[in-house]
């Protein structure tokens, strides 16, 4: 078996990588439970000066990495470049607040001395998905690492260039042999893996059915597992918003890396007073984006990530089409040899329509009108999804009520939804469970362990 480097703006193979057999894998499960012991019991303060080295790695080679970002899943290279940045962030983040975030907690009871210590859990498996290929990766492992875990990865086969690029990071970083290993194995493999007893915990980002899957054998083997799952976040736009910002931020958080990511805002939910106006200047500046080469600089607009996501947004766009919603633009393939589809707005999207209960992985925008701001609040909790959710107002306050009210890990007024290192991050209902980032994140994969003296 092999693994397909396909560059999306073309359609042509970059580079094709063997898989491993089972007698490879055994192998470096081997290894890296020989180099767990060791890591875990070196010093924090070693740990996060191994983690500072590998932000400085991924600064030195910022445009080689982001460049194979580009190449490899289609975003354009000025966000890979900010992607790079950011894994480096989240790198020094946990430098720094590590020590802080896993220090022994200490708590009165009836003992002469008590004490909460966490400590490692040991491997951590993460299966990772591909469209931010470093982000993702580095949002488990900077914490993982640094809590004295040792560290799997499982990436998505379609990006195999950026995860032999990420264990060279840290190899490249000091960090010991086998503390981090990317394998390269088929998802055939991966439950075996989990069910592996060296393997300790897993965490996964990725669709609903890879993380029923996911959860099922590590529920079955007794094993931590934390999942962030898919998307519809709502973007709430009430009647007294700053129609100028709330369209800006739109079409950035429906468009960005076209679209493809879980929290990239999908369901534009807008009061009917206002719906018309809104519409109207949202379709103006998505015509705006342009499409072509994710190299160029001039470009705005990326191709999606592969040929077959293409062709399946496109069908449930059709499907809604012929349901009875509006195409307000875009709504087919761009003329173009690679995996691109045109901005894409559809309004009038009602219950029963595909683009109304499915996730749109894609660069599609769904306008759902609702009556007030009640209403608005029942249609955003109306979704199987919660990951994430924007209010756009005025009012903070109202603001700030309204996210309150949200069925979802996080909720922002008047900006668009993200992740940042500072703030913990993960979902409800069908969107997961679990937390990453922040001292909730570095704390998911460790045992807070009771240490009770007389």
């Amino acid at each position: 078996m092999s693994m397909r480097s396909i560059n999306p703006a073309n359609g042509e193979t970059i580079e094709v990588y063997d898989t491993w057999d089972d007698a490879h894998l055994q192998r470096v499960l081997h290894a890296t439970a020989e180099a767990r012991p060791a890591w875990s019991s070196r010093p924090i303060a070693e740990r996060c000066d191994l983690m500072r080295s590998a932000a400085s790695v991924l600064r030195q080679r910022k445009d080689e990495l982001a460049r194979t970002i580009t190449l490899e899943m289609g975003k354009l290279l000025k966000d890979a470049l900010a992607e790079i940045e950011k894994c480096a962030a989240v790198c020094e983040y946990y430098a720094d607040k590590g020590p802080q975030f896993l220090a022994d907690e200490m708590i009165e009871s009836d003992a002469g001395r008590s004490l909460v210590a966490y400590q490692p859990l040991g491997t951590v498996l993460a299966v990772m998905p591909w469209n931010f290929p470093f982000w993702q990766v580095f949002r488990f492992a900077a914490p993982g690492l640094v809590a004295g875990n040792v560290g799997l990865l499982k990436h998505a086969s379609n990006v195999p260039a950026c995860a032999l690029a990420i264990e060279d990071i840290f190899r490249e970083a000091g960090f010991p042999d086998n503390v981090f290993r990317t394998l390269m194995i088929p998802a055939s493999m991966v439950a075996d893996v989990i069910e592996d007893p060296r393997v300790h915990a897993v965490t996964l980002t990725g669709s609903e059915p890879a993380g029923m899957a996911v959860a099922a054998t590590a529920g079955k083997a007794l094993k931590k597992s934390v999942l962030e799952l898919g998307g519809s976040d709502a973007f709430i736009v009430l009647e007294d918003a700053d129609m100028e910002l709330a369209v800006a931020q739109a079409v950035m958080s429906r468009y960005l890396n076209s679209g493809q990511s879980c929290i990239a805002a999908k369901r534009f939910i807008v009061v009917e007073e206002i719906a018309d106006t809104f519409v109207e200047s949202f379709r103006r500046a998505v015509q705006g984006l342009v499409p072509g080469d994710p190299m160029d600089e001039n470009t705005t607009f990326a191709p999606m990530s592969r040929h077959d996501l293409r062709d399946e947004i496109h069908q449930q766009v059709l499907d809604t089409i012929t349901a009875g919603a509006v195409a307000v633009t875009g709504c087919a393939p761009e003329d173009h040899p690679g995996a691109y589809y045109q901005a894409s707005i559809l309004d009038h999207v009602k219950p029963g329509m595909r683009a109304y209960d499915e996730e749109l992985f894609g660069p599609v925008a769904i306008v759902i009108r609702a009556s007030g701001e009640t209403d608005a609040i029942r249609i955003a909790n109306g979704s199987r999804y919660g990951l994430g959710g924007s209010v756009w107002t005025a009012d903070s306050e109202r603001g700030e009520r309204v996210a309150r009210q949200l069925e979802c890990g996080c909720a922002f007024v008047n900006g668009m939804v993200k992740s940042d290192p500072r703030l913990p991050f993960g979902g409800v209902k069908a969107s997961g469970y679990g937390r990453e980032l922040s001292v909730h994140g570095i704390r998911e994969f460790v045992n807070a362990k009771t240490i009770w003296i007389r």
